[in-house]
């Protein structure tokens, strides 16, 4: 089997006719599949008459309804092995006769789907342990950068280093990171290697007004005054990545008593007793004493109504996470303390676009990318409720 040092090449395979039907392997994470939009809208520019199919997992296929780029999704549960996924995709094929496929995970696993259903012409990534399942495998981006989880000693470096530093000069210099690093120019480079356009569009998705009045009756959101600012306080990817919810309440208050806004507060299962914490905290509105001003969605909504309301949200304040993705690519201007991860590689939306705000404290040790803090966590902590509430009356 390749062990990733095969040649790599970034030219499509020859053939005589473009595909007629496309099989895209899309992203397992909603973050991340909202970042592959853009490269899904230049596929569908390139050949618009292909009919393009998405192999997705379950939990993400709604969000793929009304979707211009795809035409067709296949689903698999989580629980699904790679040979059943394979002989599913293989029936597909003789019956439909997929010409391509473009597969967007560098896992060996997601390669390996594609060479099992003996599509012809395989195209991703070249990584280890999964060149030989690809018939062109793209060389990495000149501009790429690796998200490194920082070490202990790393981290206890750059702060030793961040001291010294400080007692020269009154501001430190940041890492310079390349303009085109973001997330979504690694998903239009692989699209690129079919002759697509590269040129990065804005994360795009969709929901119908039918589904937006559905949304508003069902939560009874005809109970809050306007305007609707949402708050989403959770992160799934672990504690490292949440704004303290101490702040998130102080701050929720405040806007509260400048705007007299309701709040949506969103989440998942996980996300429960946080969420409870912040609706409490929450005053009557002013004028409204029988009316709530927060109403609490976490763990009740389905992928499609949150959809529909975050698209009602005039702003939302949020952790990075998915629902930040969804939210900016809806068009809903999103407030953003980032600590452990980077806004230029995984920010929302089109990188530099204004329409969000993306916060950033001059902790030296980040972005670290990993789960748990090891220190003190100053990256978020540097993160006042005045600067976060001052950004949110900018957007609301």
């Amino acid at each position: 089997m390749d062990n990733g040092k095969a040649a790599v090449n970034s030219h499509p395979p020859s053939s005589p006719l473009p595909p007629r039907r496309i099989l895209v392997r899309g992203t397992n994470w909603l973050g991340d599949a909202v970042m592959t939009t853009p490269a899904l809208l230049r596929l569908r520019e390139r050949f618009p008459t292909a009919r393009i199919t998405l192999l997705t997992p379950e939990k993400l296929a709604d969000l793929w309804k009304n979707h211009p780029a795809v035409d067709d999704v296949i689903s698999f549960t989580g629980n699904e092995g790679v040979w059943s996924v394979a002989h599913r995709l293989r029936l597909e094929s003789l019956n439909q006769a997929i010409d391509l496929a473009l597969i967007l995970p560098n896992s060996p696993r997601s390669a390996l789907e594609m060479f099992l259903a003996r599509i012809p012409h395989r195209i991703g990534y070249a990584r280890p342990w999964r060149n030989f399942f690809l018939t062109q495998a793209v060389a990495p981006r000149g501009e790429a950068v690796k998200m490194h989880k920082r070490s202990v000693a790393e981290i206890k470096h750059l702060l030793a280093a961040d001291v010294g530093w400080r007692q020269e000069s009154a501001s430190r210099a940041l890492p310079i990171i390349p303009a085109g690093a973001h997330q979504i120019h690694e998903y239009l480079h692989l699209v690129a290697a079919l002759d697509a356009n590269p040129e990065p569009l804005a994360p795009q998705l969709f929901v119908t007004p039918e589904e937006i009045e559905a949304a508003r009756n069902k939560f009874g959101l005809l109970t809050l005054p306007g305007p609707i600012f949402g708050l989403n306080p959770g992160a799934e990817y672990g504690p490292a990545k949440r704004w303290p919810l101490e702040r998130f309440m102080a701050a929720a208050q405040e806007i509260q008593k400048r705007t007299n806004c309701g709040w949506l507060i969103f989440g998942g299962k996980n996300d429960v007793a946080a969420a409870a914490q912040l609706q409490s905290a929450m005053v009557p509105n002013r004028g409204s004493a029988n009316r709530q001003s927060a109403i609490d969605l976490t763990g009740q909504t389905t992928l499609r109504e949150l959809m529909a309301l975050l698209k009602l949200c005039r702003v939302l304040l949020t952790n990075d996470t998915g629902p930040m993705h969804v939210a900016a690519a809806l068009g809903t201007p999103v407030v953003v303390p980032f600590g452990s991860t980077s806004p230029e590689l995984t920010g929302p939306g089109l990188p530099g676009d204004p329409s969000h705000l993306l916060l950033k404290s001059n902790a030296p040790c980040s972005p670290c990318f990993l789960r748990e803090c090891p220190i003190d966590f100053r990256c978020m902590n540097g993160l006042d409720v005045g600067r976060v509430v001052q950004a949110v009356m900018k957007m609301g």
